[in-house]
């Protein structure tokens, strides 16, 4: 980040060169900004060409700022070390601690992803579920077609068309367009502060979750018809066990074992993947899109 084109440094640069001696982050009155010198140096001297025009213990001083007079290897095991203390220093663009923003906006990311994923695993286990035990039927041919088609659409696209078609863009205005609650939430009562929070995240619950049906309903379905076949299941038939008692007591317990146990896989990427692009569109405030 700091080495990239506009970062701290070339921003430092910039605002000593065209006179803001107030620009360097973290700097005070007395500000290495103001010992700047317009005096032509030799191209010589600075390889690089921001810092063209500028005296070069400005230069040096920026430089030991942000840590640029230590060696690479030593800057990159500070960088590691800080990490892991979860230091990430303070936010150059809002002037905060970088942890700190990320404590404000990490409840909405968790929220979101966690809606999502509880819908997804309602609606795809019994799907599942249905199609492993109509397998090869029309009703198994259609939902796997509705479970791919869902699948293939991208979240974002699915976005755009939710919010034309009902908050307001060409069609109806049944939801809002942005955020997580409404302007007049604090002076609504406790059930009107829930139907408000559903409002707002209805439409962003369903971007997120129609690409997520698909592999956790085919997952289910397969772990059925593999327990299906197995002999106990063929034994319990044959002794006359009805057929809803070997399905839900019998193979429900041990198909979803592996159902289960992609339950973190299905929430970390609902939460780091998917709901990126949604949380921007409908102006959700976000962790990791925050500007740091």
């Amino acid at each position: 980040m700091q080495i990239a084109p506009g970062g701290p440094v070339d921003q430092a640069l910039a605002n000593i060169q065209f006179g803001q001696t107030t620009g360097l982050p973290g700097s005070g009155a007395d500000s290495a900004g103001s010992r700047a010198s317009v005096s032509h140096l030799n191209p010589a001297d600075n390889q690089y060409r921001g810092a063209r025009g500028l005296d070069p213990e400005v230069i040096a001083e920026i430089k030991q700022r942000y840590g640029f007079d230590k060696p690479l290897w030593q800057r990159y095991g500070e960088m590691l070390w800080n990490y892991l203390r979860l230091d990430f220093g303070d936010s150059l663009f809002r002037s905060a601690s970088v942890i700190g923003l990320i404590k404000e906006s990490l409840p909405v990311s968790i929220s979101l992803g966690l809606w999502s994923t509880l819908i997804i695993y309602l609606v795809s286990i019994p799907l599942g579920i249905r199609k492993a035990v109509r397998n090869g039927s029309a009703f198994d041919v259609w939902s796997s077609a509705f479970i791919i088609i869902g699948y293939s659409i991208p979240a974002f696209l699915f976005g755009i068309m939710l919010i034309v078609l009902f908050a307001g863009g060409s069609y109806l205005d049944w939801f809002p367009l942005r955020g997580l609650t409404s302007a007049q939430h604090d002076t609504l009562p406790w059930y009107g502060k829930v139907l408000d929070y559903f409002w707002h995240i209805a439409l962003p619950v369903l971007a997120t979750v129609i690409g997520g049906f698909a592999t956790l309903t085919m997952l289910t379905k397969n772990a059925f018809l593999d327990e299906i076949r197995k002999l106990y299941v063929v034994t319990a038939r044959a002794k006359g066990v009805p057929e809803r008692r070997i399905l839900y007591h019998h193979v429900f317990r041990n198909a979803m074992l592996l159902v289960i146990a992609s339950f973190p896989a299905t929430f970390i990427s609902m939460f780091f993947t998917s709901s990126v692009l949604i949380e921007v569109m409908f102006s959700l405030q976000r962790a990791w899109t925050t500007r740091l």
